[in-house]
């Protein structure tokens, strides 16, 4: 299932669906940071995904990460919270959500670098290689906030 991000688009269409959402910076011992290109978008992006019924918020970020790229993670901080109504992604099955994303900071204590079907390539990034990557402007957002290195999360 293929999926279009919006964003500030007046063409975006109508949401039908929130999902609550979490995605995590992780990085390496070198500072790279981990990406993953969409298989559903061919865009470069965080690991993340829906929470479940069953998870916490930071217990999401750590299950998508290691069903996403097959890393165990810790959650070591909060990078910020990203509600904007502004973004829209619509599905090919004619979902169209709004996404209520908590972001949070991780970094590897196991697991091994694996593809899952969510993705086409990953890799540990240097963050003066991000610039050239193509992602949506949602997810540079969350890079800037997480290599501002702030005092406070960000609340959006």
């Amino acid at each position: 299932m293929a999926r279009t991000e919006y964003y500030d688009d007046p063409a975006a269409p109508e949401p039908n669906s929130l999902v609550v959402a979490a995605s995590a910076v992780v990085t390496d011992g070198k500072g790279r940071i981990l990406l993953q290109r969409r298989s559903d978008s061919g865009l470069w992006a965080l690991p993340g995904g829906g929470m479940e019924m069953s998870d916490s918020l930071p217990g999401t970020a750590v299950r998508e990460v290691k069903e996403e790229t097959g890393l165990d993670v810790e959650i070591t901080g909060l990078v910020g919270t990203y509600t904007d109504p502004r973004h829209v992604i619509a599905y090919t099955d004619g979902e169209v959500r709004r996404q209520f994303n908590v972001c949070f900071r991780a970094r590897v204590i196991g697991g091994e670098l694996t593809m899952s079907d969510e993705s086409t390539a990953l890799r540990f990034v240097d963050p003066g290689e991000l610039a050239g990557l193509d992602m949506h402007h949602t997810q540079r957002l969350r890079l800037a906030h997480f290599l501002d290195d702030r005092s406070t999360p960000y609340l959006g």
